[in-house]
């Protein structure tokens, strides 16, 4: 059973119209009791750093996510904010993150960018794997995912970074630890990449 967290951000709603159609048993949760009987997680997100953290822990679920997550080894997939707040910090805001994985979110360098107006970064970009992961099953990569964002997780470790894409130079657009998926795109926006990516999720 997947567990779509709904902490009060996110677009839950499109993760569950595609695990409806891809016939992908699911289940809102809103409580700690919510998570119990989940298999895997997903942790979608949208906004600020500091407000995502904010409601994650007003929700009573903090705890049980890392009992899940860190003891269980519960697979979890975040998405946007939702894998942002896996890091150790952020320059956007001041609050601590979940520290899942080691890395701090920056800010997309504007400088580097030659067209205007540059920040966010905005629409379809392409990928490139830099592990080999069955998370990345049937995707075309030349496609890309849709991208929606002005910071982006810049891993303490090389060997986390999943995948990248280009924006303002290389940046990190996947990161991978054991249990632990963050994308920085929006798969539920990404058409039959998007779905492939989260039904190749609900399989691993």
């Amino acid at each position: 059973m997947i567990a779509i967290i709904d902490y009060g951000i996110g677009n839950i709603n499109a993760f569950a119209n595609i695990y409806k159609q891809l016939n992908v048993p699911f289940v809102i949760a809103k409580t700690s009791d919510d998570l119990r009987q989940a298999s895997k997680l997903i942790l979608p997100g949208v906004g600020a750093f500091d407000y995502a953290m904010q409601e994650l822990e007003n929700s009573g679920m903090r705890s049980v996510l890392d009992e899940l997550v860190l003891g269980r080894k519960i697979p979890v997939l975040g998405v946007c904010v939702g894998m942002q707040i896996m890091a150790t910090s952020s320059e956007e805001g001041v609050k601590l993150g979940l520290n899942w994985i080691d890395g701090v979110v920056r800010k997309i360098d504007a400088a580097r960018l030659m067209h205007k107006p540059t920040i966010p970064h905005m629409g379809w970009n392409q990928i490139s794997p830099k592990q080999d992961s069955g998370i990345f099953a049937g995707i075309d990569c030349e496609q890309g995912f849709y991208f929606l964002h002005s910071y982006y997780f810049s891993c303490a470790n090389d060997s986390d970074v999943l995948a990248v894409s280009e924006y303002a130079g290389e940046f990190p657009c996947a990161v991978h630890r054991e249990n632990i998926y963050g994308f920085q795109f929006h798969p539920e926006k990404s058409l039959t990449n998007g779905v492939c990516l989260l039904k190749n999720f609900a399989n691993i």
